[in-house]
Order: C-alpha cells, then sequence, then structure tokens
C-alpha cells in the first residue's frame, strides 16, 4: 500500500503539467499571429514606396510625352501662321502665286503681261477661242468688282474691239441676249493680285480722258459711250 501512493500522487502532477502546456500553446499562436501582423504590415509599407518608385517614371513618361505633343502642335501653328502671313505679303506685294482659269502667273506682272499681249495679237471683232473664252471668263468672276452685273444673263463670246471713247484696244464681253459691254482686264488684274504702283489705273487721268472724248464726240458727232469699266 505504501509503494502505490506516490503513483498516485504523481498523476495530479502530470495532468497539471498538460494543462499549463495548453495555455502556453494559445498564447504562443497569438505571438505566431501577431509577428506575422507586423510582418506584413512592413512588407505592405515597403511596397507601397517601391509601387509608387515604379509608377514614378510613368507619370514622367507621359509628362515628357505630354510636352513633346505640345511643343509639336505649337510649332506646326506657328508654321501654319508663318505661312498664311507669307501668302498674305506675296499677295500684298503682287508676288504670290495666282491662278486664271488654266493659266498659273507667278505674280501681277506675269499675268498683266499675258492679257497685255493677248489683247495686242488678236484680231478685233472676231471671237476668241475657248480656251482664251474660259481664261478671261475666270479674270471676270475673280477679278471684277461686280461679276453678276458684268456676266448677266451668260457670256456667248469674248472680243477685241476698239472702245468708242478712248480708241483703244479693249475686252468686250458679247452676252446670250446680244448686249455688249466692256472691261478692263488691268483692274481686274489689280484685284487678283496688287500691281505695282506705276501700272495701277490712274482714275485722275481716266476721268480726263472720258471728259476729253465728250467734247471731242460733241464737237464732231462721234459716238459717245461708257467709260471703260
Amino acid at each position: 500500500m505504501a509503494e502505490t501512493e506516490p503513483e498516485v500522487a504523481a498523476a495530479p502532477a502530470a495532468e497539471a503539467v498538460a494543462q499549463a502546456e495548453k495555455e502556453e500553446t494559445p498564447a504562443q499562436d497569438m505571438d505566431v499571429e501577431a509577428q506575422t501582423a507586423d510582418d506584413a504590415a512592413e512588407n505592405g509599407s515597403s511596397k507601397r514606396p517601391r509601387e509608387e518608385e515604379k509608377n514614378e517614371p510613368e507619370n514622367e513618361d507621359a509628362t515628357k510625352k505630354l510636352k513633346v505633343d505640345k511643343s509639336v502642335e505649337e510649332q506646326r501653328l506657328e508654321n501654319l501662321d508663318g505661312s498664311e502671313t507669307a501668302v498674305d505679303e506675296e499677295k500684298k506685294n503682287g508676288s504670290g502665286p495666282a491662278s486664271v482659269g488654266s493659266k498659273n502667273f507667278g505674280s501681277s506682272v506675269e499675268m498683266f503681261d499675258y492679257f497685255y499681249k493677248l489683247l495686242h495679237s488678236w484680231s478685233p471683232n472676231l471671237n476668241l477661242n475657248k480656251y482664251e473664252h474660259l481664261v478671261l471668263l475666270d479674270l471676270l468672276k475673280k477679278g471684277h468688282l461686280e461679276p453678276d452685273r458684268k456676266i448677266g444673263t451668260g457670256i456667248r463670246a469674248f472680243q477685241i474691239r476698239f472702245h468708242p471713247q478712248f480708241k483703244s484696244r479693249c475686252f468686250f464681253v458679247i452676252r446670250e441676249d446680244g448686249s455688249v459691254d466692256d472691261f478692263s482686264f488691268r483692274k481686274c488684274v489689280d484685284h487678283i493680285l496688287p500691281l505695282p504702283e506705276n501700272m495701277q489705273v490712274k482714275h485722275e487721268a481716266n476721268k480726263a480722258l472720258a471728259h476729253s472724248g465728250k467734247r471731242g464726240g460733241r464737237k464732231g458727232g462721234g459716238h459717245g459711250g461708257k467709260s471703260r469699266y
């Protein structure tokens, strides 16, 4: 009986140890979970700067691209403004290119010379050919201040006649209704591309010529006539 009593006493001691171990296990698990959470927090905070660092070059590239695109667009607009200014300046100086019908001219003087030579090379009172007809029609449309009034019901033909008042060669339109009217090619050219000052129409000179023509007509009973337009 005395030998079995220590064994009985040892049993409660073993149960106490086991119970203590069970109580320690949850505490250890909590410590591990806390450590894991701390590691995750540290890793998360360390990843954010890395992600931000990774995104920074992309943002910089986008900003650079935007600046480059803006610079290209600004340059294009500047070039466009410059080219328009150059064209306007050329037209102002009478040196810009211009087309009349199928003819292309590099300056107002070149355009003037073409119609001047045509005026003095074609036989009077004969219809001009189809090619010159289209060129003169476009000259009226682009250069005359009142093209609709001058064209009227439509132009059947162009002729070169001697003006009854100025006694010089002049372009005439023969309309579909049979009416006839003259026009000044010089004024048309000057309206499309300004002529040099020494080649422009001198209105005072025209008035003087018209006045002398009227006086001559009254004295000699000659035909009057409209002033050349």
